[in-house]
């Protein structure tokens, strides 16, 4: 089939974890022309078979690009046929911005959203979900019962890690040569200070017509997902969306070295004229 033939349209969520990702599938969700969720396993399966038709199988050779494309595009289609409703479907995982080139490559025209926030909030909130369980430990830091602050946040921000690894795509979708046209930087800020307003935005960037979200009465669930992974609360979304303030429970040296990272708010590194609300 024709990469632009298919009668359902696929754009990604990407960026940063506690940036705004779940909540963001969660006001999409309310459109029912829309499909979006929390992560999906489809960016994992999808590098699963890229290795297996690559020269790690000896019998590759005698698989071409165009169908490795047609593969690759199927595993998207195909994940989402069994639902028939949506005409729309967001597909999320912190993988997509390191792999802007071959979403284009299957999906000429793709529009990404990445989602993020101030690198400093992201690590604080996410020792704020470690703190709420005492008792127990959590699958990102590897079970591992004998760390502190201070060895979590390292663990974070490893380039493999899962902050330090999203960070790094982030940055290279922004500065790639695909990110023209393709990329939104949806910031953290923006969606729980004025929710409308960013989302009109986000209409406007995929040319989808606008829908009209209820912001008081947002409804996502992924409890048990959480509780796997030894970290409830992890895709928690309140009910209304609004701008929640406190005071960060990061030592204040971790805070202070991470206050600036935030690459997309300075306007001279935006070469590419990604928008960004």
């Amino acid at each position: 089939m024709p990469a632009n033939s298919s009668p359902r349209k696929f754009h990604f969520i990407s960026g940063l974890p506690r940036a705004g990702t779940t909540l963001l599938a969660a006001i999409l969700n309310q459109n029912p022309r829309f499909r979006a969720g929390m992560t999906s396993p489809l960016a994992d399966i999808m590098g699963v078979v890229m290795a297996e038709a690559s020269s790690k199988n000896d019998f590759s050779f005698d698989v071409s690009d165009e169908q490795r494309v047609a593969l690759l595009r199927g595993l998207v289609e195909n994940f989402y046929s069994v639902e028939a409703g949506p005409a729309v479907v967001f597909d999320t995982s912190r993988l997509w911005c390191s792999r802007m080139r071959l979403l284009d490559t299957l999906f000429p025209g793709v529009k990404v959203i990445a989602c993020v926030r101030q690198l400093a909030w992201v690590l604080d909130s996410m020792e704020r979900l470690v703190q709420k369980q005492p008792v127990s430990v959590s699958k990102v830091f590897r079970f591992d019962t004998n760390t502190t602050v201070y060895s979590r946040v390292e663990a974070l921000t490893d380039p493999r890690g899962m902050v330090g690894f999203a960070y790094q795509a982030t940055k290279e979708a922004f500065y790639g040569s695909y990110a023209q046209n393709h990329l939104l930087m949806l910031t953290y800020e923006s969606l729980v200070r004025d929710p409308a307003a960013a989302m009109r935005a986000v209409y406007q960037f995929l040319g989808e017509p606008w829908y009209e979200h209820d912001f008081d009465r947002i409804d996502y669930n992924a409890d048990e997902f959480d509780a796997r992974v030894g970290m409830p609360g992890l895709h928690a979304v309140r009910p209304k969306v609004e701008l929640v303030e406190r005071q960060p429970i990061l030592p204040r040296e971790i805070f202070g070295r991470f206050a600036n990272e935030a690459f997309w708010m300075d306007p001279k590194n935006n070469v590419n004229q990604v928008p960004i609300v």
